[in-house]
């Protein structure tokens, strides 16, 4: 983890956030509008306005595609801010640039301006509903990018679309990754429904990059969304094409033919973890050849959105500038393995994943099995109450020696 443990002096700001309503650890209904955030950032000399920016919506990916695409901005020379979510040991890893944590000075000083632009018109906000944690964490982020003086912000959505915090910018591109059901209770219960709220960031002229969609409804609801609005849609699906996956692992050897995907899946020796494969696309000078740090088959779909997100801005970045950003986005909980630790354990291996729908932690146990197939194995599971548990069980039925089973917040 990035040393987050240095900025103590931050503890004030955070208490003083904590005392607002979040989302994350007591969820309610009715409480997304865009009309504090307006408010609050006009008050702050709208500081989304200062960094040219993307914006990032899904149900599965989205923290992916933003990261790759901050990655890639990087390698490019931008200074760009990358906004993402949720946060496993300190919440200024929400906050950073592509390169890790902002000075301290930036940090404090966008603290001191938001805590002190609330305290002064707190009495002036919008009514009708509460202020909450994440749009102060939000436009705390936007002041940071302001402040430091980003190039480039990449926002992730935090939930839904249409009244995310985050909504508030006007971004040379979006990019909405794979839909499924999720959140029912607040975005709807049917994957058009949700489909339409992903849909809520798509801007009047501005192009949409849409990922690779299970659900057809989905992908007709935002075509419409893109098609009211003006706003031109690169298709992920039609204009890539992905082949020649190949897992890297440091000691495993295995060849699988996924008949499904019809992609064939290989193993390699390598110093490390990783996942290469062929991405070639008409927009590419030159078929993509990278070799993501993030793990999966679908990461491979993430990268596809991000490097066409990038070249719909900018037509003329070079591949080899692209193949080296997404070959070095990483995310930690995402199929991250602690090669340190598990060294030092004794144990060949130590997976860290925040899978919690079905789909997800399907795939993060295919990805286990294209890894590690036939190797013993322990799995310490935990998941908050409102997650389809029941059906998750059967997914592990009968691959693990031992299983131990935790909640969050118990220690």
């Amino acid at each position: 983890m990035t040393g987050f443990n240095e900025y103590l002096e931050m503890d004030d700001f955070c208490a003083w956030i904590d005392r607002y309503l979040n989302f994350e650890k007591t969820p309610k209904k009715n409480i997304f509008w865009l009309e504090t955030m307006k408010f609050l950032c006009g008050k702050l000399g709208n500081p989304e306005q200062k960094s040219r920016c993307f914006h990032v919506a899904g149900s599965k990916g989205k923290g992916s595609v933003s990261a790759m695409i901050s990655s890639v901005l990087d390698e490019m020379g931008f200074f760009t801010g990358v906004y993402s979510s949720p946060h496993i040991e300190h919440f200024l890893e929400r906050v950073q640039s592509a390169d890790g944590p902002f000075e301290n000075r930036v940090y404090e000083q966008a603290a001191e301006n938001v805590m002190s632009c609330v305290e002064k018109w707190k009495d002036l906000l919008p009514e009708g509903r509460p202020l909450t944690w994440f749009e102060l964490v939000t436009v705390f982020a936007m002041e940071c990018y302001a402040i430091a003086k980003c190039d480039w912000a990449v926002y992730e959505v935090g939930l839904g679309g249409r009244l995310d915090a985050t909504n508030v910018v006007l971004p040379e591109c979006c990019c909405i990754s794979a839909i499924e059901k999720e959140h029912t209770e607040y975005l709807g219960d049917t994957v058009e429904k949700i489909a339409f709220e992903k849909g809520g960031i798509i801007k009047k002229g501005v192009p949409v990059v849409i990922g690779r969609q299970q659900f057809e409804g989905a992908r007709r609801v935002l075509e419409n969304c893109a098609r009211e609005r003006g706003a031109p849609v690169v298709d992920a699906e039609s204009l890539c094409n992905i082949s020649e996956v190949v897992y890297n692992s440091r000691q495993y050897n295995s060849t699988v033919l996924d008949n499904s995907s019809k992609v064939e899946y290989k193993s390699a020796q390598s110093d490390g973890f990783g996942i290469s494969f062929t991405l070639s696309s008409p927009l590419f000078s030159r078929p993509l050849h990278p070799n993501l740090k993030l793990l999966g088959e679908f990461q491979a779909h993430n990268a596809a959105v991000a490097a066409l997100a990038v070249k719909t801005v900018f037509p003329d970045a070079s591949e080899d500038l692209i193949e080296k950003g997404l070959s070095k986005a990483s995310i930690p909980g995402r199929f991250e393995i602690l090669q340190d630790i598990s060294r030092y354990s004794g144990l060949e291996a130590l997976v860290l994943d925040g899978a919690h729908t079905i789909s997800s932690v399907t795939f993060t146990m295919q990805t286990f099995e294209k890894l590690f197939s036939g190797k013993k194995a322990v799995l310490l599971f935990g998941c908050a109450a409102d997650k389809d548990v029941q059906h998750m069980a059967p997914l592990f039925k009968e691959r693990f020696d031992g299983v131990f089973v935790t909640k969050p917040g118990e220690v």
